[in-house]
């Protein structure tokens, strides 16, 4: 990843919180892992210590976790950052992306994007999420438009619910899409599953 990411740091890193401060959305770092709280519950038990019962996301993978923090705690604030960028164009096996406020570059490795690629298109602006000034995930809008550059007619007279056939986008990347779906219409595609969702009609207006 280029070095240029680093203006994406913010100011005061390793800062630390208490878990009595916890919240949604948080930044949290244990074992050199970046962990975003998605859920907590201050429990006051009738006996014992009061603790911080939470579930946390790896930013790393993904993957959920529960863990449990004493009340009072002091916990490390992830140095973990989100700037909206514009992504400009593809070079050899970097995405080229622009930070509109500073107008500095942020080339992102294909490796760290994973499939975000095949639902971004040029000049669209996107979220670029860094841990230590380093990019570490491309934050896309949920719902993406994009036009069908090739798409074989469906057979005729195959009306199976649910029959769907392949479909290439402007992206170059491949999905599965309805029967009735044909070449240059813009549809409507869910960037998390990569699921077809509908037509998108008022595309052509735009």
């Amino acid at each position: 990843i280029n070095n240029k990411a680093n203006i994406l740091r913010p100011v005061g890193c390793w800062a630390t919180t208490s878990s009595n401060d916890f919240k949604n959305g948080l930044n949290i770092e244990m074992d050199q892992t970046p962990y975003k709280i998605t859920e907590f519950m201050h429990v006051k038990p009738g006996k014992g210590s009061a603790f911080v019962r939470t579930k946390l996301k790896n930013l790393f993978t993904g993957n959920s976790v529960e863990k449990t923090f004493r009340a009072g705690e002091s916990v490390e604030v992830a140095d973990v950052y989100k700037s909206d960028v514009q992504y400009t164009y593809k070079d050899g096996d970097d995405f080229v992306f622009m930070d509109m406020t500073s107008f500095e570059e942020v080339r992102v490795g294909s490796g760290e994007l994973g499939d975000s690629w095949k639902w971004m298109k040029e000049g669209e602006t996107v979220g670029v999420v860094t841990y230590n000034g380093k990019v570490i995930d491309v934050e896309l809008p949920k719902t993406v438009s994009l036009q069908v550059t090739r798409s074989d007619p469906g057979v005729k007279g195959n009306s199976a619910t649910g029959a769907s056939k392949p479909a290439t986008l402007e992206t170059g990347a491949t999905i599965q899409v309805p029967l009735f779906i044909k070449e240059n219409e813009y549809i409507k595609i869910d960037s998390r599953t990569g699921d077809y969702l509908s037509r998108d009609n008022d595309a052509k207006n735009k």
